[in-house]
Protein backbone atom coordinates (compact mmCIF):
# COMPACT_ATOMS: atom_id res chain seq x y z
CA UNK A 1 0.00 0.00 0.00
CA UNK A 2 1.21 3.52 -0.81
CA UNK A 3 1.19 5.94 2.10
CA UNK A 4 2.35 9.49 2.70
CA UNK A 5 1.20 13.06 2.75
CA UNK A 6 -0.48 14.86 -0.09
CA UNK A 7 1.56 17.59 -1.74
CA UNK A 8 1.27 21.03 -0.20
CA UNK A 9 -0.68 23.25 -2.53
CA UNK A 10 -1.14 26.99 -2.90
CA UNK A 11 -4.08 27.69 -5.16
CA UNK A 12 -3.30 26.07 -8.47
CA UNK A 13 0.47 25.97 -7.90
CA UNK A 14 2.32 23.39 -5.81
CA UNK A 15 5.59 22.72 -4.10
CA UNK A 16 8.08 20.15 -5.34
CA UNK A 17 6.97 16.72 -4.10
CA UNK A 18 8.81 14.56 -1.64
CA UNK A 19 11.45 12.37 -3.33
CA UNK A 20 10.72 8.69 -3.84
CA UNK A 21 14.38 7.66 -4.07
CA UNK A 22 17.89 8.88 -4.91
CA UNK A 23 17.06 9.93 -8.47
CA UNK A 24 14.13 12.18 -7.60
CA UNK A 25 16.07 13.50 -4.58
CA UNK A 26 18.99 14.53 -6.78
CA UNK A 27 16.77 16.11 -9.43
CA UNK A 28 14.50 18.04 -7.08
CA UNK A 29 17.59 19.41 -5.31
CA UNK A 30 19.03 20.48 -8.67
CA UNK A 31 15.77 22.15 -9.67
CA UNK A 32 16.05 24.42 -6.65
CA UNK A 33 19.51 25.56 -7.83
CA UNK A 34 19.46 25.32 -11.64
CA UNK A 35 22.40 27.71 -12.11
CA UNK A 36 24.84 25.13 -10.77
CA UNK A 37 26.63 23.30 -13.57
CA UNK A 38 26.73 19.75 -12.22
CA UNK A 39 24.29 17.20 -10.89
CA UNK A 40 25.34 13.81 -9.57
CA UNK A 41 22.88 11.35 -11.08
CA UNK A 42 22.61 7.95 -9.38
CA UNK A 43 22.44 4.72 -11.34
CA UNK A 44 19.39 4.67 -13.61
CA UNK A 45 16.97 1.73 -13.72
CA UNK A 46 16.80 -0.75 -16.55
CA UNK A 47 14.01 -0.19 -19.10
CA UNK A 48 12.19 -3.33 -17.97
CA UNK A 49 11.34 -1.73 -14.62
CA UNK A 50 11.07 1.93 -15.61
CA UNK A 51 7.28 1.89 -15.98
CA UNK A 52 6.93 0.49 -12.45
CA UNK A 53 9.67 2.45 -10.68
CA UNK A 54 8.16 5.29 -8.57
CA UNK A 55 11.50 7.10 -8.28
CA UNK A 56 11.98 7.08 -12.06
CA UNK A 57 8.40 8.05 -12.88
CA UNK A 58 8.25 10.81 -10.27
CA UNK A 59 11.50 12.28 -11.58
CA UNK A 60 10.18 12.37 -15.14
CA UNK A 61 6.87 13.81 -13.94
CA UNK A 62 8.67 16.61 -12.05
CA UNK A 63 10.93 17.46 -14.99
CA UNK A 64 7.97 17.59 -17.37
CA UNK A 65 5.88 19.61 -14.94
CA UNK A 66 8.39 22.46 -15.26
CA UNK A 67 6.83 23.04 -18.71
CA UNK A 68 3.26 23.14 -17.35
CA UNK A 69 2.49 25.04 -14.14
CA UNK A 70 5.83 24.35 -12.43
CA UNK A 71 6.29 24.66 -8.65
CA UNK A 72 6.30 27.51 -6.15
CA UNK A 73 9.80 26.55 -5.03
CA UNK A 74 11.27 26.05 -8.53
CA UNK A 75 12.95 29.08 -10.16
CA UNK A 76 11.88 29.85 -13.72
CA UNK A 77 15.41 29.13 -14.92
CA UNK A 78 14.89 25.43 -14.13
CA UNK A 79 12.59 24.96 -17.12
CA UNK A 80 15.41 25.35 -19.65
CA UNK A 81 18.40 24.35 -17.52
CA UNK A 82 20.81 22.48 -19.86
CA UNK A 83 21.82 20.17 -17.02
CA UNK A 84 18.24 19.23 -16.18
CA UNK A 85 17.38 18.79 -19.86
CA UNK A 86 20.34 16.44 -20.24
CA UNK A 87 19.11 14.35 -17.32
CA UNK A 88 15.63 14.32 -18.81
CA UNK A 89 17.03 13.17 -22.13
CA UNK A 90 18.78 10.23 -20.47
CA UNK A 91 15.55 9.23 -18.72
CA UNK A 92 13.58 9.55 -21.95
CA UNK A 93 15.95 7.15 -23.70
CA UNK A 94 15.16 4.53 -21.07
CA UNK A 95 11.45 5.38 -21.20
CA UNK A 96 11.36 5.00 -24.98
CA UNK A 97 12.91 1.55 -24.79
CA UNK A 98 10.43 0.54 -22.09
CA UNK A 99 7.47 1.70 -24.17
CA UNK A 100 8.73 -0.02 -27.32
CA UNK A 101 9.11 -3.31 -25.46
CA UNK A 102 5.70 -2.99 -23.83
CA UNK A 103 3.92 -2.17 -27.09
CA UNK A 104 5.92 -3.84 -29.87
CA UNK A 105 3.52 -6.54 -31.12
CA UNK A 106 0.35 -4.49 -31.58
CA UNK A 107 2.36 -1.53 -32.89
CA UNK A 108 3.97 -3.61 -35.63
CA UNK A 109 0.58 -4.95 -36.72
CA UNK A 110 -1.08 -1.53 -36.77
CA UNK A 111 1.87 0.08 -38.51
CA UNK A 112 1.69 -2.46 -41.34
CA UNK A 113 -1.96 -1.97 -42.36
CA UNK A 114 -2.73 0.01 -45.53
CA UNK A 115 -3.17 3.70 -44.75
CA UNK A 116 -6.81 3.68 -45.86
CA UNK A 117 -7.55 0.90 -43.35
CA UNK A 118 -5.75 2.53 -40.43
CA UNK A 119 -8.77 4.24 -38.83
CA UNK A 120 -10.91 1.08 -38.78
CA UNK A 121 -8.02 -1.01 -37.50
CA UNK A 122 -7.30 1.48 -34.75
CA UNK A 123 -10.93 1.36 -33.63
CA UNK A 124 -10.80 -2.44 -33.75
CA UNK A 125 -7.70 -2.41 -31.53
CA UNK A 126 -9.32 -0.17 -28.91
CA UNK A 127 -12.37 -2.44 -28.83
CA UNK A 128 -10.41 -5.68 -28.56
CA UNK A 129 -7.63 -4.61 -26.20
CA UNK A 130 -7.72 -6.85 -23.13
CA UNK A 131 -8.16 -4.30 -20.36
CA UNK A 132 -9.50 -4.98 -16.85
CA UNK A 133 -13.15 -3.93 -16.44
CA UNK A 134 -12.61 -1.10 -13.97
CA UNK A 135 -15.52 0.96 -15.32
CA UNK A 136 -17.90 -2.00 -15.11
CA UNK A 137 -16.81 -2.62 -11.52
CA UNK A 138 -17.45 1.02 -10.64
CA UNK A 139 -20.86 0.91 -12.27
CA UNK A 140 -22.06 -2.24 -10.50
CA UNK A 141 -20.01 -3.12 -7.43
CA UNK A 142 -17.61 -0.40 -6.25
CA UNK A 143 -17.90 1.01 -2.75
CA UNK A 144 -17.89 4.72 -2.04
CA UNK A 145 -14.23 4.60 -0.98
CA UNK A 146 -13.29 2.75 -4.18
CA UNK A 147 -14.98 5.45 -6.25
CA UNK A 148 -13.15 8.11 -4.27
CA UNK A 149 -9.86 6.26 -4.78
CA UNK A 150 -10.47 6.18 -8.52
CA UNK A 151 -11.06 9.94 -8.55
CA UNK A 152 -7.93 10.51 -6.47
CA UNK A 153 -5.79 8.48 -8.89
CA UNK A 154 -7.27 10.13 -11.96
CA UNK A 155 -6.64 13.61 -10.54
CA UNK A 156 -2.95 13.44 -11.50
CA UNK A 157 -3.82 13.77 -15.18
CA UNK A 158 -7.40 14.98 -15.22
CA UNK A 159 -6.59 18.30 -13.53
CA UNK A 160 -4.49 19.19 -16.56
CA UNK A 161 -6.68 17.40 -19.08
CA UNK A 162 -5.98 18.39 -22.70
CA UNK A 163 -2.91 20.47 -21.81
CA UNK A 164 -0.32 17.92 -23.02
CA UNK A 165 -1.92 17.46 -26.42
CA UNK A 166 -2.24 21.22 -26.89
CA UNK A 167 1.55 21.41 -27.24
CA UNK A 168 1.10 19.60 -30.56
CA UNK A 169 -1.07 22.27 -32.21
CA UNK A 170 1.79 24.38 -33.68
CA UNK A 171 3.46 21.21 -34.96
CA UNK A 172 0.58 20.24 -37.24
CA UNK A 173 -0.73 21.68 -40.49
CA UNK A 174 -3.90 21.59 -42.56
CA UNK A 175 -6.78 19.28 -41.67
CA UNK A 176 -4.99 17.69 -38.73
CA UNK A 177 -4.31 21.07 -37.13
CA UNK A 178 -7.88 22.25 -37.68
CA UNK A 179 -9.21 19.01 -36.21
CA UNK A 180 -7.06 19.25 -33.11
CA UNK A 181 -8.04 22.87 -32.47
CA UNK A 182 -11.71 21.93 -32.82
CA UNK A 183 -11.32 19.07 -30.35
CA UNK A 184 -9.32 21.09 -27.84
CA UNK A 185 -11.77 23.99 -27.96
CA UNK A 186 -14.38 21.61 -26.63
CA UNK A 187 -11.99 20.30 -23.96
CA UNK A 188 -11.54 23.86 -22.74
CA UNK A 189 -15.27 24.46 -22.40
CA UNK A 190 -16.11 26.04 -25.78
CA UNK A 191 -14.97 29.37 -24.36
CA UNK A 192 -16.91 28.99 -21.09
CA UNK A 193 -14.73 28.91 -17.99
CA UNK A 194 -17.31 26.92 -16.02
CA UNK A 195 -17.23 24.11 -18.63
CA UNK A 196 -13.46 23.58 -18.86
CA UNK A 197 -13.07 19.83 -18.39
CA UNK A 198 -10.18 19.99 -15.92
CA UNK A 199 -12.23 22.38 -13.77
CA UNK A 200 -15.23 20.07 -13.96
CA UNK A 201 -12.98 17.37 -12.55
CA UNK A 202 -11.89 19.68 -9.73
CA UNK A 203 -15.57 20.14 -8.93
CA UNK A 204 -15.99 16.36 -8.87
CA UNK A 205 -13.11 16.03 -6.41
CA UNK A 206 -14.63 18.62 -4.09
CA UNK A 207 -17.99 16.86 -4.27
CA UNK A 208 -16.31 13.59 -3.27
CA UNK A 209 -14.54 15.18 -0.32
CA UNK A 210 -11.10 15.12 -1.98
CA UNK A 211 -8.45 17.80 -2.46
CA UNK A 212 -9.00 19.56 -5.81
CA UNK A 213 -5.51 21.09 -5.78
CA UNK A 214 -3.40 20.55 -8.87
CA UNK A 215 -0.98 17.69 -8.14
CA UNK A 216 -2.27 17.33 -4.60
CA UNK A 217 -1.80 13.55 -4.53
CA UNK A 218 1.43 13.19 -6.50
CA UNK A 219 3.30 12.05 -3.38
CA UNK A 220 1.11 9.00 -2.85
CA UNK A 221 0.02 7.61 -6.22
CA UNK A 222 1.73 4.53 -7.72
CA UNK A 223 4.35 4.71 -10.47
CA UNK A 224 1.88 3.38 -13.04
CA UNK A 225 -0.47 6.29 -12.35
CA UNK A 226 2.35 8.76 -12.90
CA UNK A 227 3.20 6.94 -16.14
CA UNK A 228 -0.23 7.81 -17.55
CA UNK A 229 0.87 11.46 -17.44
CA UNK A 230 4.54 11.03 -18.29
CA UNK A 231 3.83 9.10 -21.48
CA UNK A 232 1.67 11.99 -22.72
CA UNK A 233 4.36 14.54 -21.93
CA UNK A 234 7.04 12.39 -23.53
CA UNK A 235 5.15 12.47 -26.82
CA UNK A 236 3.54 15.89 -26.68
CA UNK A 237 6.55 17.98 -25.66
CA UNK A 238 8.61 16.84 -28.66
CA UNK A 239 7.88 17.92 -32.22
CA UNK A 240 9.47 14.72 -33.50
CA UNK A 241 6.86 12.67 -31.61
CA UNK A 242 3.82 14.53 -32.93
CA UNK A 243 2.58 11.30 -34.51
CA UNK A 244 2.70 9.44 -31.19
CA UNK A 245 1.03 12.39 -29.47
CA UNK A 246 -1.95 12.23 -31.81
CA UNK A 247 -2.09 8.44 -31.79
CA UNK A 248 -2.26 8.64 -28.01
CA UNK A 249 -5.06 11.20 -28.23
CA UNK A 250 -7.00 9.00 -30.66
CA UNK A 251 -6.86 5.94 -28.40
CA UNK A 252 -7.64 8.07 -25.34
CA UNK A 253 -10.79 9.48 -26.94
CA UNK A 254 -11.85 6.14 -28.43
CA UNK A 255 -11.88 4.51 -24.98
CA UNK A 256 -13.66 7.26 -23.04
CA UNK A 257 -17.35 7.48 -23.94
CA UNK A 258 -18.67 4.08 -22.75
CA UNK A 259 -16.53 3.99 -19.55
CA UNK A 260 -17.65 7.53 -18.74
CA UNK A 261 -21.28 6.42 -18.83
CA UNK A 262 -20.46 3.57 -16.45
CA UNK A 263 -18.47 5.80 -14.11
CA UNK A 264 -21.34 8.28 -13.92
CA UNK A 265 -23.79 5.49 -13.10
CA UNK A 266 -21.52 4.11 -10.38
CA UNK A 267 -20.95 7.53 -8.88
CA UNK A 268 -24.68 8.04 -8.51
CA UNK A 269 -25.19 4.49 -7.25
CA UNK A 270 -22.91 5.07 -4.24
CA UNK A 271 -24.74 8.28 -3.39
CA UNK A 272 -22.49 10.95 -4.82
CA UNK A 273 -24.33 13.73 -6.61
CA UNK A 274 -24.52 15.32 -10.00
CA UNK A 275 -21.66 17.67 -9.12
CA UNK A 276 -19.39 14.60 -9.12
CA UNK A 277 -20.99 12.77 -12.03
CA UNK A 278 -21.23 15.77 -14.37
CA UNK A 279 -17.59 15.48 -15.44
CA UNK A 280 -18.29 11.99 -16.76
CA UNK A 281 -21.70 12.97 -18.14
CA UNK A 282 -19.92 15.59 -20.22
CA UNK A 283 -17.66 12.95 -21.77
CA UNK A 284 -20.35 10.47 -22.79
CA UNK A 285 -21.49 12.45 -25.82
CA UNK A 286 -18.43 14.64 -26.31
CA UNK A 287 -15.96 11.78 -26.64
CA UNK A 288 -18.22 9.85 -28.99
CA UNK A 289 -17.64 12.80 -31.34
CA UNK A 290 -14.02 13.32 -30.34
CA UNK A 291 -13.01 9.75 -31.17
CA UNK A 292 -14.08 10.17 -34.79
CA UNK A 293 -12.38 13.53 -35.02
CA UNK A 294 -9.15 12.25 -33.48
CA UNK A 295 -8.92 9.03 -35.50
CA UNK A 296 -10.28 10.10 -38.87
CA UNK A 297 -9.90 13.86 -38.84
CA UNK A 298 -6.44 14.05 -37.28
CA UNK A 299 -4.52 10.75 -37.48
CA UNK A 300 -5.75 9.74 -40.92
CA UNK A 301 -5.00 13.24 -42.22
CA UNK A 302 -1.48 13.06 -40.80
CA UNK A 303 -0.80 9.71 -42.43
CA UNK A 304 -2.08 11.00 -45.74
CA UNK A 305 0.26 14.01 -45.57
CA UNK A 306 3.21 12.21 -43.96
CA UNK A 307 3.02 8.42 -44.45
CA UNK A 308 6.21 7.96 -42.44
CA UNK A 309 4.33 8.94 -39.27
CA UNK A 310 2.06 5.87 -39.29
CA UNK A 311 4.24 3.75 -37.01
CA UNK A 312 4.66 6.54 -34.46
CA UNK A 313 0.91 7.16 -34.48
CA UNK A 314 0.44 3.45 -33.88
CA UNK A 315 2.94 3.52 -31.02
CA UNK A 316 1.15 6.42 -29.37
CA UNK A 317 -2.19 4.64 -29.57
CA UNK A 318 -0.89 1.35 -28.20
CA UNK A 319 1.10 3.12 -25.47
CA UNK A 320 -2.08 4.84 -24.30
CA UNK A 321 -3.88 1.50 -23.98
CA UNK A 322 -0.92 -0.37 -22.49
CA UNK A 323 -0.02 2.18 -19.81
CA UNK A 324 -3.66 2.54 -18.79
CA UNK A 325 -3.78 -1.26 -18.52
CA UNK A 326 -0.68 -1.30 -16.28
CA UNK A 327 -2.42 1.15 -13.96
CA UNK A 328 -5.83 -0.51 -13.99
CA UNK A 329 -4.80 -4.11 -13.27
CA UNK A 330 -3.35 -3.62 -9.77
CA UNK A 331 -6.20 -1.28 -8.89
CA UNK A 332 -8.91 -3.78 -9.77
CA UNK A 333 -6.96 -6.60 -8.10
CA UNK A 334 -6.73 -4.55 -4.91
CA UNK A 335 -10.45 -3.83 -4.94
CA UNK A 336 -11.28 -7.49 -5.47
CA UNK A 337 -9.15 -8.29 -2.39
CA UNK A 338 -10.86 -5.52 -0.40
CA UNK A 339 -7.69 -3.41 -0.42
CA UNK A 340 -6.69 0.05 -1.64
CA UNK A 341 -3.60 1.13 -3.56
CA UNK A 342 -4.00 4.53 -1.92
CA UNK A 343 -6.20 5.03 1.11
CA UNK A 344 -8.31 8.08 0.30
CA UNK A 345 -8.52 10.58 3.16
CA UNK A 346 -11.50 10.33 5.46
CA UNK A 347 -14.59 11.71 3.71
CA UNK A 348 -16.83 14.39 5.18
CA UNK A 349 -19.55 13.06 7.42
CA UNK A 350 -22.23 13.30 4.75
CA UNK A 351 -20.17 11.05 2.47
CA UNK A 352 -19.59 8.60 5.32
CA UNK A 353 -23.35 8.32 5.66
CA UNK A 354 -23.59 7.50 1.96
CA UNK A 355 -21.00 4.74 2.45
CA UNK A 356 -22.92 3.06 5.24
CA UNK A 357 -26.18 3.22 3.30
CA UNK A 358 -24.70 1.80 0.07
Amino acid sequence: MITGRTAETRGTIMLLPHPRGPLSAAVTAAIRRPDESLIKVPDLPEPDVALHDPDFQLTLWVLYELHYRSFDDAPDAAEWSPVLLAVRGALETIFDIALERECAGPVDLLAAVPAEDFPDQLFALTESFDSPPVAEHVQRRATLDQVRELLLLRSIYQLKEADPHSFTIPRLTGAAKAGLVELQYDEYGDGRADRVHQDLFATALRGAGLDPGYGAYVDVVPAETLAISTVMSRFCLHRGRRGAAMGHLAAFEATSSVPSRRYAAGIRRVGLGDNVAQYFDEHVEADAVHEQLAVRGICAAMIKDEPGLQRDIALGAVACLAVDDLSARPLLAAWQDDRHLVDPPAPPRSLTEFATSS
